[in-house]
Order: structure tokens, then sequence, then C-alpha cells
């Protein structure tokens, strides 16, 4: 996928966003950027070769909102709403979600690079072929959903939440910390590389009630 705007193969035909986003909209080759947005009310709405540059996205809700071939650069959602948003062949770029109820969503082939997740829900989500790359997630919540053909490079994974999650082909071994706050006998389906499990053993201990003590 592409790192720059301009390689972008629908870049030439992209417009400015005209007024604002509204329920049920429809936003085909349209470029939003610069004008922070707050209190969004846009469920419903369908994104496809959208591009979002520099800004930030708070409160408000995106519910049942589609977003296709979309690219996003240095965007922050703040406390919004994306459950069950509908993601696919997107790329999302040195940006931050933070306190973002995307529970129900589906992601298909997503890539995630340089973004910061802090305290995002994605319970019951359902993510495929999905990357995380240079990130840092911190609370994530994927209690419950469906984690399949998942990479984590370069990524810090702190206090992450597995509650009764599908796992499957899902790798692990590039993340450079792994810490599992709960769930961890969800893991079955995942790769990990023998330090990280050495890292995880005194977790998979107390999970199964074993008790570690010298002498």
């Amino acid at each position: 996928m592409p790192n720059e705007l301009e390689d972008l193969s629908y870049a030439r035909y992209l417009t400015p966003l005209e007024g604002e986003l509204e329920r049920e909209g429809d936003y085909d080759c349209v470029h939003i950027s610069s004008d922070d947005i707050d209190d969004v009310e846009a469920g419903h709405a369908r994104f496809n070769e959208t591009v979002f540059t520099s800004m930030a996205i708070t409160r408000g809700s995106m519910r049942f909102s589609r977003f296709t071939d979309v690219w996003q650069r240095n965007v922050r959602w703040v406390g919004t709403d994306l459950s069950d948003t509908s993601w696919q062949d997107a790329e999302l770029i040195a940006g931050a979600l933070v306190g973002v109820d995307a529970g129900g969503a589906n992601l298909r082939r997503v890539r995630f690079e340089g973004c910061k997740f802090d305290s995002v829900n994605f319970r019951k989500a359902k993510l495929r072929e999905v990357q995380f790359v240079d990130c840092v997630l911190r609370h994530t919540d994927f209690g419950d959903a469906d984690l399949t053909k998942l990479s984590f490079p370069g990524t810090t994974v702190e206090g992450l939440l597995l509650n009764r999650a599908r796992l499957k082909e899902v790798d692990l071994r590039g993340a450079v910390h792994l810490n599992i706050a709960e769930g961890l006998d969800a893991l079955r389906g995942a790769t990990i590389t023998p330090l990280q499990l050495l890292d995880l053993a005194p977790e998979f201990a107390r999970t199964i009630g074993i008790t570690v003590r010298e002498g």
C-alpha cells in the first residue's frame, strides 16, 4: 500500500469535501482534511476511495458506515463511535485512536502503521488480514472477537484483552513487547517466540492455578 497521498491510484480524482459529513452520506473520491470535526453524526455513510489527512474527529457517531479503499494519515479519532463499521482495503498511517468504540466492526485487509491505540474497544469485531506495523496498543479489547491472519511487526502491545476471542493464524512474533492482561487461554491459534513464551510464563501459571515458589 502507498505511504504518500500522491502515490494513490485515485489521487488525481480527489475533490475537497463540501459541507459537513452527513448521515447516510455517499463520499466517493473525496479529500477530507484540515478542519477538525466535533460531535460528528454520519452513521450509515459510505466512503469509497476517500482520503482523510491531518485532522481530529472527536465524539459523535459514524456507526454502520463503510470505508472501502480509504487512506488516512495523521488522523486522530477520539471518543468516536465506530461500532459496526466496515473497513476493507484501508490504510491508516501515523494516526491515533483514543477511547474509540469499534465493537462489532468488520476489518479486512487493513494496515495500521505508526498508529497509537488507547482504550479501544474491538469486542465482537471481525478482523481478517490486518497488520499493526510499528504501532502502540494499550488496553485494546478484543473480547469475543474473531481474529484471523493478524500480524504485529515492530508493535508494542500492553494490557491486551482477549477474553473469549477466537484466533486463527495470528502472528505475534514481531511484537517488540507483549503483555496480555486478560484472556491468555485465547492464545491458541497464535504464534509467539520462545522469548515471548518465557515472558508470559508467570501469567500462564496464574491462569491455570500453578503456584511458582522458590525452595
